[in-house]
Order: C-alpha cells, then structure tokens, then sequence
C-alpha cells in the first residue's frame, strides 16, 4: 500500500525502526507550522533550534534513499494546520494508509485520533522507541498508593534496568541517593571546561520566520546559533560531558553563579526532548565513563544524572499521562496575579531574577534551580495565576515541550496541583538563593535586612505567601514547621511583613 508516514519536530529519532524496516512506496511528511509556532509565544531559538533539527533530519532521511515531503514556514503548499496538510497529501499522492508516531502532548495525541476516525483510509499508530518506560508505567506502578514518591519510582527503575546496582536488591555506594552530595557552592574552583557550542548561520531562517509574521519572545545571534541541530552535533555535545563535565556533575548541580551559566551542567534537554539522543544511550555512555574512571569520578556524580533522566524525566512524563487533560487546569492555590512583566524583558533590580530572565532571554537555556527557586520561586511567592506561568516556561526554554514542561511547572515549581508531583511547594526567603549563588552580593537589595525599602522582597514575599496560604496547608507534616514558626512569630513583625509585600505586590515592575 502506499503509506504516508508523519513525522512531529519532536520526533527526531534516526534510530527509529521505521527507517530500518523495508516497507517500501513510503512517504515521509515533515512541516514547519504556524500552528505549532504560535500555540504558545515561542522564544526565536527555540523556533530556529527545532526547524533547524527537522530540516537536518530530513536532509537525513533523503540521504538514506526516504522519500521525504517537507514543508517549510513560507512554502507556498503549507496550510499550517496538521490535519489541513496531512489531507491534501493524502488526497494528492493517493495514500492508501496513513502511520503515525505516538504523540507526547496530549492536544496532538487528541487530534491525530479525531483525524484518523475521519479519513476513509487505514491508519496505525507507533511508539516513538524512545522511552525507557511506556505512558501508562507510572500509572500502573503507583495504582492503589495514596501517593506517587518520585524515590519508590526510581528505586524501581534502577532494579528493572540494572544501573548502578551490585546485585537485584542493592545500590552501588550502598545509598539509592546521593542528593546531600548535590549541593555544593561553586566559588570559582574547579576551573569548568569548555561548553560544546556551535556557530550555525541563521540569518535566512530568522528573516524568514520575521516575514511570515511569527510572533515570539527572547533574543538570537543570528550568525552564531549554539544549539546542536542534528544527531552528529548532539553525540559532541554528550561526549563533552561525559569527558569533561561528568567528574564534577553531582557537586554543582544546584549551583548557581553570575558568571557562569552551565556551570557543569550536560545541556542535552534539548537533544533528548527532540528525540535526536535518547535517554538510554545518553545513560549507557555517562555509565561508561564512570566505569572506566571510578578513581576519579565519585558516584554522586553519576548517581545525581542517572537520576534526572531515568527517574525525574520518565516519572513526570508518566504524570503528564497519567493526570492529562484536567492537570493543566489546576490551580489548588487560587493563585490570580498576572504574571510581572519584567519576566518578558529581564528589567528589575532583584539580580538573582535579572540574571536568570535575562540569561533565560539570551540563551533560551537556564537549570533546574534556577527555574525552581528563582524565577518560580518568586512566581509562587507573587501568588501568579499557574497558567501565565505555564505560558512563559513553555515558550522561553529550548528544552519546554508541554509532556515535560507542565508537571515541572504547575506541579513542581507552583504547587498548582496540590502536591500530586511534590508533597510541598518549593518556596523559600532570600537566603536559600544566597547560599547557593552569588547574586545577592552585587543586588540592589539587601539579603540581610527584613524590612525596609532595600530589604530583600524574598523575605517578606515569604512570610506573607505562608500567613495567605496556610490554610491551604493545613495536615502537611513537611510544612509543619514552617508553620509553627508562622504562628509563633511576633504579630507586630508579621505586620511588617505583609505590609512590605503588599507594596511589592502593588509596585512589582518597579521592584
């Protein structure tokens, strides 16, 4: 039969069996949309670094002998819908059966089963062969628990797959986690190597998707694009890290520095959520350096990456399924304000935030810490309603497709899902951000001080988010203490505080 094949920007696997299966009068379909660029105000780099990787992967597949229908942003045969180009093809070149890949955001899972009950010909959905674990995994593995600890999840996943373990039931090193070992300060030392980036010209794409009227966020040097854009540039990126930023991975990970912002962080989120690497062989080479220099590189270091990807990732994506769709409309702590502006233009006095926006602005790019207890930190502190939150950290980063974005933000970082993915929201005073960086050494404000016009807004944002929502937390055993020192606080102090917020809140683009 002749078959029509599509391929999604974030389906980029050139291992896939797909192209390795013999089945011949094949057609393979990829497009650049107006409809996924625009269903969320992308940043310009995160279009560029996913029109690029579809282009690249598409120069592959012909290479490989594919025949390959592609649709750039201004070709005149692009209808920029999914179902709109999907049907003149099938209707032009006389497909007798359409194959698809598994969908990881549900809206596209959605509307490829509506599109295939409405075409007169055969259909057939396939996994991405991506994953370690299938969508319903998490589902199944928590099924009749009153809660889903991420930890019961990766123990598991560790057992099933054989990393890092001495034998079926013990870990290597003796512990399944080595967190406490994760949150060093980096003060300049170790020296950090060398980011693998790269110097692609993409000035056409950037003019093209100007003229086409493409809305978006952020800033791009045009002639100097640093993402990887295909499978060979991506397996650099990895190598990289796996000889040079493994050995101090673990240590820094919740590091942040004013000049530095890498540190000794991997930047394969991007590669992986694409699908140009997968998790397994990211894994499996990271393993391998490990193994061959155990002398020098400790197992936190390696403990602390493995768990990022085969726990955290594939756990909040079996979230993300298990929960979808009613999970992005949660908002159990009723949280209304609109999110500040200076998170679209990086101008504000408080440098922790500064640094991170406008680094989020420059590079599409910022870590784990600094999305956590920085920008959504002080998102959840401002009370901002979890959809404006949603909006920017699924358009700002290179790496933020919605499987992985939304359980992250509304459940991790907002706490808008009443602590399904985390048993407590992340919040926390000033102090916190300074004992893990140095932004507050060279801030407008005063980390020290608790009240006054140049006290830290942290503080008694903190202090007020806690007095507002406390009823909201009432039965936590892990807020409890907080809590109690809420209530034991001098009422006159309280006051002060909820005064002081109350001006930020009133005054926040000023702040």
């Amino acid at each position: 039969m002749k078959t029509l094949r599509l391929i999604l920007g974030d389906q980029l696997n050139y291992n896939h069996s797909w192209y390795t299966d013999g089945t011949e009068d094949v057609i393979y379909f990829i497009a650049e949309t107006k409809e996924e660029g625009s269903y969320v105000k992308h940043h310009i780099q995160k279009l560029v670094g996913f029109f690029m990787a579809m282009r690249s992967f598409a120069e592959y597949l012909q290479s490989k002998g594919k025949r390959v229908i592609y649709y750039n942003i201004d070709d005149d045969r692009n209808a920029h819908t999914l179902e709109s180009n999907l049907q003149e093809i099938i209707e032009e070149y006389d497909i007798e059966h359409f194959e698809y890949q598994l969908p990881d955001e549900y809206r596209l899972d959605e509307k490829l089963k509506i599109f295939c009950n409405q075409i007169s010909i055969s259909s057939k959905a396939y996994d991405t062969e991506h994953f370690y674990t299938k969508r319903e995994y998490v589902e199944l593995f928590f099924k009749g628990k009153k809660t889903m600890i991420l930890e019961y999840f990766y123990r598991d996943m560790r057992k099933t797959h054989d990393i890092l373990m001495l034998n079926e039931k013990q870990p290597e090193g003796g512990d399944w986690n080595f967190d406490k070992s994760n949150r060093k300060v980096w003060k300049g030392e170790p020296q950090i190597p060398k980011a693998t980036l790269f110097n692609h010209n993409v000035e056409a794409l950037v003019n093209t998707i100007n003229e086409q009227s493409l809305e978006y966020i952020g800033r791009i040097d045009a002639q100097h694009f640093e993402w990887p854009i295909n499978r060979k540039e991506c397996l650099e990126v990895l190598d990289n890290f796996c000889e040079n930023l493994l050995i101090h991975f673990g240590d820094f990970e919740d590091a942040m520095h004013t000049e530095q912002k890498m540190l000794f962080h991997s930047r394969l989120s991007f590669a992986m959520n694409t699908k140009m690497l997968s998790p397994k062989e990211i894994i499996d080479k990271a393993l391998e350096s490990y193994y061959q220099r155990q002398d020098e590189i400790d197992i936190s270091q390696i403990e602390g990456f493995v768990r990022q990807i085969l726990g955290w990732r594939e756990y909040m994506r079996g979230i993300y399924w298990k929960e979808m769709p009613n999970y992005e409309q949660l908002n159990k702590l009723d949280n209304t304000r609109k999110l500040p502006d200076f998170y679209w233009t990086g101008k504000t006095k408080m440098n922790c935030l500064s640094h991170a926006i406008n680094q989020s602005l420059d590079h599409a790019y910022a870590h784990h810490i600094q999305r956590l207890m920085v920008t959504g930190n002080f998102a959840l502190l401002t009370m901002t309603d979890p959809h404006e939150v949603d909006a920017w950290y699924l358009g700002v980063y290179m790496d933020a497709i919605q499987w992985v974005e939304l359980p992250n933000t509304r459940g991790m970082s907002q706490w808008a899902d009443g602590g399904i993915v985390a048993t407590k929201p992340y919040v926390s005073s000033g102090s916190y951000i300074n004992k893990m960086g140095n932004y507050c050494k060279s801030c407008h404000y005063k980390v020290s001080k608790k009240e006054g016009d140049n006290a830290c807004p942290f503080n008694s944002l903190y202090w007020n988010f806690l007095d507002e929502k406390q009823d909201y937390f009432k039965g936590n055993q892990r807020m409890s203490m907080m809590l109690n020192l809420l209530k034991k606080m001098n009422k006159e102090t309280l006051a002060k505080h909820k005064e002081r917020a109350n001006y930020i809140l009133e005054n926040i683009d000023e702040m």
